[in-house]
């Protein structure tokens, strides 16, 4: 039997998920169709874009975000950092689409995740701006710079814990103009309601961590 190099597993051919991660994936949206969500959104052609998650005031999020995605027909990525796909997690964290990300080579983590997306034909990175759950007020623009670098659009993530709805928004092609930009993104997330609503940013800021 010919076996992928881990190599060749990060840059972009992914393997089938083991059978461990295939049923721990059918208990989690076993779980999340019981919990009433509905999935709405159109998915961008072609399939390589950011897609911002936001706002993120929950651990939930990432469960229900999962099964919309997959209710929507993507399997969308995350970032995580190296130590983290190491045995025994290694093989489950990219089953469930994380990228490794070496914090502390040369090149920063904005150029990894351009480089990713230069190797992959199909690639859609979900990042959380506010980097945390906790009472953030503020978005890092590591994703915004990602985006811009690779020349794919930004598209709104949608969690609405009122409506119980979820997906994908509005497709946004950054221009390089941050704040014209964020305007934009900022006023379609005014509608969405979170699972804890004074934890939700409520402003942005230049820097350049992811």
């Amino acid at each position: 039997m010919k076996h992928e190099s881990g190599a060749a597993l990060r840059y972009g051919r992914e393997r089938a998920p083991t059978i461990a991660s295939r049923l721990i994936y059918a208990a989690l949206l076993w779980f999340y169709r019981r919990r009433g969500w509905r999935a709405e959104g159109e998915v961008p052609a072609p399939r390589r874009f950011v897609i911002i998650a936001a706002p993120h005031t929950s651990n939930w999020d990432f469960l229900y975000f999962l099964g919309l995605t997959t209710d929507i027909g993507i399997k969308a990525h995350f970032m995580a950092k190296t130590s983290l796909f190491r045995w025994p997690l290694g093989r489950f964290m990219r089953d469930m689409g994380g990228v490794p990300v070496e914090r502390d080579a040369s090149r920063g983590q904005v150029q990894q995740m351009i480089d990713e997306f230069t190797r992959r034909e199909d690639f859609m990175l979900t990042i959380a701006p506010e980097g945390t759950r906790g009472n953030v007020r503020q978005w890092r623009t590591g994703f915004y710079q990602i985006a811009l670098g690779a020349g794919v659009p930004l598209v709104c993530g949608l969690m609405d814990y009122k409506r119980k709805v979820g997906g994908l928004g509005p497709a946004i092609m950054p221009t390089g103009d941050y704040t014209a930009d964020m305007a934009k993104v900022m006023a379609y997330y005014q509608s969405v309601t979170p699972r804890h609503p004074t934890r939700a940013s409520t402003d942005i800021i230049r820097d350049s961590i992811v």
